[in-house]
């Protein structure tokens, strides 16, 4: 009897709730939700060697600013990573700084000296040659994992590779120019740069970059420190006073730091379940708040999820 009395209240409940509130609980998930019923088998660990710690100089309540960069993965602009990681490793970075704001566009960091030869930081020793052949990779498809997302003028194709969206046609593949990638800056060809100078970008997606540029990561926390920096008054965003430079206090390889200071990252594979059904839904929103399905999305519209762990 208590059963079917714990039941039957549970219906008259049920009526008693207004439609719309039935409704929201019968909907489907939203991409969150999905993302959030991921089991842990499906996110992977990022490695330390893989991270760096940019450490900016607090911001005008004294607070501190930390930005968290993942480097890029073999097979694309493994030259530039490397050099990123020599960089970092020889502390050549620090004491650098943001010279550049551009809105709706990037976010640029290196040498305030960089164009004055006699003033210029040296480089240090190991730097890598790149070359402009190097910003494409060749596509070996029977040996990677694609998962195939609309398709856009910018290339023929569009999906994932080992959490990261990429383009493709027939013969090669490349990374591509979603809100928070981070690249390389150089001058004009042959000019590839050597990844002391870095950007990120902080805008609507400027995919005419893809194939001109290389890209070397991604932001993972930390963003806002960047995304919301005064806009840069002189040509192309720069800062025309440099006292307006936010300067950069270090920047660190995770795994060079203690153990107990290095930031520990997931990301959700994108070769699962769990990924396919959330992508799909960033494309196809049916929870209650959407009216017309979309129908597709834009590859920097499904943002690979990453979460920090191991802070509880």
């Amino acid at each position: 009897m208590r059963t079917t009395a714990i039941a039957l209240g549970a219906a008259a409940l049920a009526l008693a709730l207004p439609a719309a509130a039935q409704n929201e609980a019968d909907a489907p998930p939203s991409p969150g939700e999905i993302v959030a019923a991921a089991p842990a088998s499906e996110w992977i660990a990022i490695a330390p060697e893989d991270l760096l710690v940019m450490t900016l100089a607090p911001d005008a309540e004294g607070d501190p600013r930390e930005v968290v960069i993942q480097l890029m993965p073999p097979p694309f602009s493994q030259g530039w990573v490397e050099n990123i990681r020599t960089l970092a490793r020889a502390q050549w970075y620090d004491g650098i700084a943001v010279t550049r704001v551009q809105d709706n566009y990037v976010v640029q960091w290196g040498d305030p000296n960089g164009e004055d030869e006699a003033k210029a930081k040296p480089l240090p020793n190991g730097l890598s040659s790149t070359s402009e052949t190097e910003y494409l990779s060749e596509r070996r498809r029977s040996e990677t994992t694609w998962l195939k997302t609309a398709t856009e003028s910018y290339a023929p194709h569009h999906g994932f590779f080992a959490g990261w969206p990429i383009a493709w046609n027939a013969d090669n593949a490349w990374p591509v120019h979603c809100y928070g990638m981070v690249g390389v800056g150089r001058s004009y060809s042959p000019d590839t740069g050597s990844g002391a100078e870095l950007y990120t970008v902080i805008g609507h997606a400027p995919r005419h970059l893809d194939r001109n540029i290389a890209l070397v990561g991604r932001v993972v926390e930390g963003i806002e420190h960047l995304s919301s920096l005064p806009r840069g008054t002189g040509p192309l965003g720069f800062y025309e006073d440099p006292a307006q430079n936010v300067p950069i206090v270090s920047i660190r390889v995770a795994s060079d730091l203690p153990e107990s200071e290095r930031p520990r990252f997931e990301y959700l594979s994108t070769e699962g379940e769990t990924f396919a059904r959330y992508a799909d839904a960033r494309a196809n929103r049916r929870d209650p708040f959407f009216i017309v399905p979309a129908g597709g999305a834009d590859i920097c519209n499904i943002p690979v999820p990453v979460r920090r762990v191991g802070d509880e």
